[in-house]
């Protein structure tokens, strides 16, 4: 389609013909899709569950155990405690349903804490809520894939000196998995998600009736009880680090505020009662491993699983049913890592769009998802793997400051917004970056539910860092500062090429005479010289070519050949007494453009060879690439490469 700009100027709009080949990325991540079936690939509630729901769902595997871990600081008597401490985990659960219910309706278009943050807090506490939660995804991929090979080695103690390993090739399988699509990674966890709810329902039913009936016992053979430390009586301060490692369980709580834009139309609606489903189902399970893993005498240790202990034990030993209970558990575990290969692209890419991260981090691969952010997070989890030995225990003193961090912005931007839109006159509209406020009647009440919950979470964010300090989360503490600083950096950078580029201050009137000079380096005289040279003609008339001479006898036989085929173009000669290369070339172009005319354009045409094999590189000197490399950082100065292909 043609189309007349401004000032005459024409422009053409084409289709585009070009269809990827198949390939073995084909046969890894499936065929590529287009950009106009992306509505194709949002997905249902049912799979939304899978996809963003499974951390929560799956820290029912590991929460009580953690909350046992700290209580047994005092020994077994002290377990009692850890039922009252679920029922205050699970109180918090229902203030942060409510709000983030809000938050959804709020922004249909995604974003949660990040954007919340940045329309209604401002910049700074924006970059620090992204800090806060791509640390916490990278954290969730880190600990669920570690928990779940903690459940592998619990059924079969022979793998446990391979944990590391298994846990790194799991990161692998569902990135690939995540490369292939939002919708295909969603169909493929949605089967073990449900199967995982059915086996842990069954065990919990199963229990409370033996329980109630009397006939459930306790764990037979418990493995050793590992005591971190040892303390004298319950305190207060020991209660609040049980309840801190406890909200373990709140962890993914906020990941469908952050994918919104996946699900099917009405986008809000179905992400919000997908979020509800998610808590009404993690609530009473959460609840009942507890009450049960006290009941039945369950002691955290990493040789065996509380999830492991209370199957066995409620289902009668390691039969069918208990091997079906622990695949499960593994295979959620492994799955809960999917919410973050979900949630961390999306949020990595916004921030990369406001400038915040790196401009590659914004485009989406042939799958239609944002498979450079997948890839980076792959990459920085089996990091942490490998460094804490795929160890639940010594990760999870890293885990939930975060997001409990980033809960606390995401509710106080939220209460903000609704005195925002209190103060409105109706039918008035303001238009934000991420959503429309408009003047709502019960503005008060939701101002009052977000602002307890940013009260509540930050008292929560607060005790954990406080009580998980000296254990490890001091690493956080300081790791969220360290990536503020760095958004800031980048976005620096960002803001400095946008105004060296703007057109804004642009003379639009070029200089009526312009000279240019082109200087031609060569090497020798051959084909590939006398095809950068007729480029270089073809530029300006006046060109000079630059040989620098290591050995006398080379530099004759140059001149001689060039006598006969420079087609008349003056050649110097660089004399190198110390068979240097790069060096006496960049002083001659230094002195040359310091002489040199007001507006003088100066280009380097530089030939270079181009093997019929990549491997075949190694094989020369590749003068041209560090020539390249040395002359793109000198103003007003073009590097032009003439490519001369050898077969």
């Amino acid at each position: 389609m043609k189309l007349e700009g401004k000032n005459g100027t024409t422009v053409v709009s084409m289709g585009g013909e070009y269809t990827p080949p198949k390939s073995w990325r084909t046969w890894l991540i499936g065929r590529p899709l287009a950009t106009a079936d992306e509505g194709e690939q949002t997905i249902r509630k049912i799979v939304g569950l899978a996809v963003f729901a499974s951390d929560a769902l799956s820290s029912t595997a590991y929460a009580t155990q953690e909350i046992l871990v700290i209580l047994a600081f005092v020994g077994t008597a002290a377990f009692g405690y850890a039922f009252p401490i679920s029922l205050a985990i699970v109180a918090l659960l229902a203030i942060l349903t409510l709000s983030y219910v809000q938050t959804i309706h709020a922004y249909p278009g995604g974003g949660g804490a990040y954007i919340v943050a940045r329309d209604n807090l401002g910049e700074l506490p924006a970059q620090v809520a992204a800090a806060a939660l791509l640390t916490d995804y990278v954290l969730t991929v880190a600990v669920s894939i570690s928990s779940g090979v903690a459940q592998i080695t619990s059924a079969w103690p022979a793998l446990y000196d391979s944990r590391i390993w298994i846990a790194v090739g799991l990161v692998l399988v569902v990135m690939t998995v995540n490369l292939r699509g939002v919708k295909e990674s969603g169909t493929v966890f949605a089967l073990p998600t449900y199967f995982f709810l059915a086996l842990m329902f069954l065990t919990v039913a199963v229990g409370l009736v033996r329980m109630v009936a009397g006939s459930l016992g306790v764990v037979t053979d418990p493995p050793h009880m590992e005591r971190l430390h040892e303390a004298q009586a319950v305190t207060l301060f020991l209660v609040l680090r049980a309840f801190a490692s406890g909200t373990t369980a709140l962890t993914g709580v906020e990941a469908i505020s952050n994918g919104i834009t996946a699900f099917r139309e009405p986008r809000s609606r179905n992400a919000a009662v997908t979020l509800t489903w998610m808590s009404a189902i993690l609530g009473p399970l959460f609840l009942a491993i507890t009450l049960l893993s006290v009941r039945i005498g369950a002691v955290p240790s990493e040789a065996e699983t509380v999830i492991s202990q209370l199957a066995r034990t409620a289902l009668g030993g390691r039969n069918v049913l208990y091997l079906g209970v622990v695949g499960a558990t593994m295979l959620i575990l492994i799955m809960a890592a999917n919410t973050s290969f979900a949630g961390f692209p999306r949020l990595s890419a916004l921030a990369a769009a406001d400038g915040f991260l790196p401009r590659q981090l914004t485009y989406r691969g042939s799958r239609l998802v944002y498979s450079r952010g997948i890839a980076v997070l792959a990459g920085v989890a089996c990091l942490l793997i490998i460094l804490f030995r795929a160890s639940v225990t010594s990760l999870i003193p890293l885990y939930a400051i975060g997001v409990f961090l980033s809960f606390t912005l995401s509710q106080a931007g939220m209460a903000r917004r609704w005195w925002k839109m209190g103060h409105l006159k109706e039918g008035q509209e303001v238009k934000e970056r991420g959503s429309t406020l408009r003047y709502e009647a019960g503005w008060r009440q939701k101002m009052v539910i977000n602002g307890f919950g940013a009260f509540l979470t930050a008292v929560v964010a607060l005790v954990f860092g406080v009580t998980k300090f000296a254990d490890g989360a001091w690493v956080v503490i300081l790791l969220i500062p360290a990536l503020v600083y760095g958004f800031s950096r980048i976005h620096r950078h960002y803001r400095n090429i946008a105004a060296d580029l703007s057109l804004e201050k642009h003379l639009t009137e070029p200089p009526a005479s312009v000279r240019h000079r082109v200087i031609l380096p060569v090497s020798g005289v051959h084909q590939g010289t006398l095809k950068a040279l007729r480029y270089a003609r073809a530029l300006s008339n006046d060109v000079t070519a630059v040989h620098v001479s290591l050995d006398a006898a080379e530099a004759e036989r140059v001149r001689e050949k060039w006598e006969m085929w420079g087609e008349g173009v003056r050649l110097v000669i660089l004399e190198s007494p110390y068979r240097l290369l790069l060096e006496p070339l960049l002083e001659y172009i230094e002195r040359v453009t310091s002489h040199g005319q007001t507006g003088e354009l100066v280009t380097i045409v530089v030939p270079q060879f181009v093997p019929k094999h990549a491997w075949h590189n190694a094989l020369h000197t590749q003068a041209a690439f560090m020539l390249r490399q040395a002359l793109l950082s000198k103003p007003g100065i073009t590097v032009t490469d003439v490519p001369y292909q050898v077969r």
